[in-house]
């Protein structure tokens, strides 16, 4: 429990900080905003990706080569997503701007077992 308050916090100081340095430079027009949106979206699925790779060469050193990526797959929706969120990933409700990050950090694991791989979310209707 304490873990996922940690991660949580940890995670809303870091996007809050992309964003708080993106708005230090100014803004001139609506066109202007949406690119700097754009950079700190992927100045966040970029963290995701590092610390995708960094988690997925820890949590597999002990364990046996997968044998295809049916295998990976496996790992990265059972174990890899548990280990991380703490829920099963049918279960994980998380708020839009998370996913970012976690598509980085999906990604970066995929990268790090050898599958080069896009990671999108699809929200179909917002948190209310």
């Amino acid at each position: 429990m304490a873990d996922e308050a940690l991660f949580l916090l940890l995670h809303n100081e870091m996007v809050s900080g992309v964003y708080k340095s993106a708005e230090q430079g100014e803004v001139v027009s609506a066109a202007k905003a949406l690119e700097e949106n754009g950079r700190c979206i992927t100045k966040l699925e970029n963290m995701g990706f590092r610390v995708g790779q960094g988690l997925i060469e820890r949590f597999t050193k002990d364990t046996a080569r997968f044998k295809d990526e049916l295998d990976i797959m496996k790992f990265i929706c059972k174990d890899f997503w548990t280990t991380v969120f703490k829920k099963q990933i049918d279960n994980l409700r998380t708020n839009h701007q998370y996913l970012a990050f976690t598509c980085g950090l999906i990604r970066g694991g995929l990268s790090n077992l050898g599958i080069k791989s896009i990671v999108t979310a699809e929200v179909s209707s917002m948190p209310a």
